[in-house]
């Protein structure tokens, strides 16, 4: 079910306007910043009826998240990194105090598009917070709680290429990540999709000339273009909505509304503000708005 989505469409503005802008003036702003401190909840356990995965996991102390490795602000882990950073992450830890467990104790998995439904139905992760886009083909496989922040999809392209509008990449090749929404997106305005196993693979296509662009959500483009200010750039206004949900198995549907009443929380206490400001805001992207949730089915 999609209701109470007001907020989220006036996110969805804001958030779109702010990128074009720091795509522009904010580009070599670094967006790979580590964020907040959360407070762990004591005696979590006690929290959650038995026989829920929350309480399972309160019981357990651990948790395995499965985040992007190659999403700057979104989630990015360098060669130096101990812990994976960007917003995706900063949620995870979030929801991982709630349930009484520290960052220490929570096992990050690098999870790509393709294999974000596979990892929760074999039980590789019991969340997955990687850019994963709420649409109803994947609520009928797994399910997904959110938004928890709402965006866009854009291109990306060489800093002296042509494209500056949807109609210039009719007849091209536009690269993104095999199992993304952004492939059927741009194939339906008249491109040739490419799709590769990374983001980063499609950067580097990109970059050599290749592929003639790059779609996908604006805040990914955005970290992107701030790591090669002096060759890419973000072009054309938002032309999809984008509403990231964290996912988790069918077999535990009771852990929408704990991952709803969490981030609801994280909202009211401006733990949410903090981590999109140590992440996604160090690109000079406004704090937008936070988007309601969609109702849990019950």
């Amino acid at each position: 079910m999609r209701i109470m989505r007001t907020r989220a469409a006036a996110a969805a503005a804001g958030v779109g306007l702010a990128l074009s802008l720091a795509a522009c003036g904010e580009a070599g702003t670094d967006t790979a910043t580590e964020g907040g401190d959360y407070e762990v909840a004591e005696n979590a356990a006690d929290n959650f009826d038995d026989g829920t995965k929350m309480k399972e996991l309160a019981e357990s102390g651990e948790v395995t998240i499965g985040v992007k490795y190659d999403q700057p602000g979104i989630g990015f882990k360098g060669a130096t990194d101990d812990i994976p950073v960007g917003f995706d992450p900063e949620i995870g830890k979030i929801l991982a105090a709630s349930l009484g467990i520290p960052v220490d104790d929570i096992t990050w998995k690098e999870t790509i598009s393709d294999n974000r439904e596979p990892f929760l139905q074999e039980g590789e992760v019991d969340l997955v917070i990687a850019s994963y886009s709420i649409t109803d083909e994947r609520r009928a496989i797994v399910g997904q709680a959110g938004p928890y922040y709402v965006t866009g999809q854009q291109l990306m392209v060489p800093a002296d290429s042509d494209i500056d509008s949807l109609d210039d990449v009719k007849g091209t090749e536009v690269c993104s990540v095999t199992g993304s929404t952004s492939l059927d997106n741009i194939e339906a305005e008249g491109a040739t999709p490419r799709g590769f196993d990374t983001y980063s693979e499609c950067v580097d296509q990109v970059l050599n000339g290749t592929v003639d662009a790059m779609t996908t959500d604006g805040a990914i483009l955005l970290g992107y273009v701030a790591e090669h200010p002096d060759d890419l750039k973000v072009v054309v206004d938002p032309f999809s909505e984008e509403r990231y949900g964290v996912g988790y198995s069918k077999d535990s549907p009771e852990m929408c509304q704990w991952i709803s009443d969490t981030i609801n929380e994280a909202y009211d206490n401006g733990d949410w503000e903090s981590a999109f400001k140590a992440t996604l805001g160090e690109s000079g992207v406004d704090t937008p708005e936070p988007p309601e949730f969609d109702a849990c089915e019950a």
